[in-house]
């Protein structure tokens, strides 16, 4: 297995990747979707982010798919605008740009979503069958407590171990970088979680802001 600290890093590329990733990143597709589907200001209601899950609570189940369809798609895209024009190496760039971009938005005053659609949209660019492996355990802790916010965290520290275990250094530090920032963005929910009053995926906006 090739050590992570192998990774040839051409700066000035990495530093436009980074740029790239971050801009599409910070496009705010959810904030976007509610106005366009007439369900108002996103960031006000629930948790305040921009991401799927807090469209959900808007009632609007076409928002809130296609928020997670377009948050997903912009980490895709890149990575793999990256990829075409600076290689592999760079396109990590690119992922942690994309995902910093939607936790901190500079057009919302860098508060943004919580990243777990952009960060699967990255793995699945980086390496699928991984982000197909982290989707899966996403979805069966998802389905064993109904708490969004667990199953992220679970999903967020397997996946570099998965990583690990197919042979993906490079990708694997990636993963550490996003599982990080994941927990960084989740704070609120984790004190919540360890105060036993995180809301359950169906629960009421009342719940959710609480």
């Amino acid at each position: 297995m090739t050590p992570f600290w192998t990774l040839e890093i051409v700066w000035p590329d990495a530093a436009i990747s980074l740029l790239i990733g971050y801009l599409l990143g910070s496009i705010p597709f959810g904030l976007l979707l509610t106005w366009a589907f007439g369900a108002g200001d996103v960031r006000k209601i629930g948790s305040g982010s921009i991401g799927a899950t807090n469209v959900l609570r808007t009632g609007n189940y076409a928002a809130a798919a296609l928020t997670l369809l377009f948050d997903a798609l912009k980490g895709v895209a890149a990575v793999l605008v990256v990829r075409h024009n600076f290689g592999d190496e760079a396109a990590l760039f690119a992922g942690l740009g994309a995902f910093l971009g939607h936790l901190f938005p500079v057009w919302l005053r860098f508060k943004g979503g919580k990243g777990i659609a952009v960060s699967l949209g990255i793995l699945l660019a980086i390496y699928w069958p991984v982000a197909l492996i982290a989707f899966a355990s996403w979805g069966v802790v998802l389905a064993a407590f109904r708490i969004s916010s667990l199953s992220a965290l679970v999903a967020a520290v397997l996946t570099p171990i998965y990583m690990i275990l197919f042979h993906r250094p490079h990708d694997a530090a990636l993963a550490v970088l996003l599982a990080v920032l994941v927990f960084i963005a989740h704070r609120e929910n984790i004190r919540r979680l360890l105060n036993g009053v995180e809301p359950k995926v169906g629960s009421s906006k009342s719940a959710a802001a609480s």
